[in-house]
């Protein structure tokens, strides 16, 4: 039994060994955060970028395996009458792409199903009142006020978890585009993480984390 175990496995790691290529990818990201709740703010998408590495293992004919990691930034604005809000995030990011496609020798059109984990290592907040009501508390003051964006950056959620589901193309077995939409499950902010001395607003535990649409090209060798 052993012995059997052994050899499947030796058979396993040869064929995916002569089936594997390392790539670099990189591409656009446009997110947005949402928002459930009393305010309905004006939602404006934020056009960043992602870079990284892959590694595609082919099994069988319809099917492949696309690990990667990548730096990648999101974020988004929200914009109400009493408040704005521009927030953004980098996360180093694991995905395991899943592609269903059929290999037509040069060109090879796949479905793909990407779940990912991530962690943030920069992040950047931007909380502002506008005009009107900065005047009410400061009638000589500037058009704005920014305040609460240390303890907004100190409260988001670092740990990041979702999935990406798209399509894509794969050109002579070296180059590939793909475009995906994604979503991060969960909140963009830990509510019980901001002194309410410093920031007075319930709504942050209902703004929801960042989703949107990347499109990535990928080189294989």
């Amino acid at each position: 039994m052993k012995r059997l175990i052994l050899c499947a496995a030796l058979v396993l790691a040869t064929f995916a060994s002569a089936n594997a290529q390392f790539g670099v990818i990189g591409g656009w990201t446009s997110s947005k955060a949402h928002i459930d709740g009393n305010w309905k703010p004006d939602v404006k998408s934020m056009s960043l970028y992602h870079v990284g590495v892959a590694y595609k293992i082919k099994i069988g004919p319809l099917l492949a395996v696309q690990p990667e990691l990548s730096y990648q930034l999101k974020g988004g604005n929200l914009k109400g009458d009493a408040l704005n809000l521009s927030s953004r995030g980098g996360f180093v990011e694991l995905g395991l792409g899943m592609q269903l496609g059929l290999d037509l020798l040069l060109v090879r059109p796949f479905f793909v199903f990407q779940p990912f984990l991530g962690y943030q290592v920069y992040g950047n907040e931007d909380v502002s009142t506008p005009f009107y009501y900065a005047l009410i508390d400061n009638p000589n003051g500037p058009s704005e006020v920014s305040y609460g964006s240390k303890e907004l950056t100190l409260a988001k959620n670092k740990f990041e978890g979702g999935f990406g589901i798209g399509g894509g193309l794969e050109l002579m077995n070296h180059f590939q585009i793909t475009v995906q939409w994604f979503k991060n499950i969960g909140q963009l902010y830990d509510g019980n993480k901001v002194d309410a001395t410093v920031f007075e607003w319930s709504g942050i535990k209902d703004i929801k984390n960042y989703s949107g649409v990347k499109i990535t090209l990928g080189m294989f060798f």
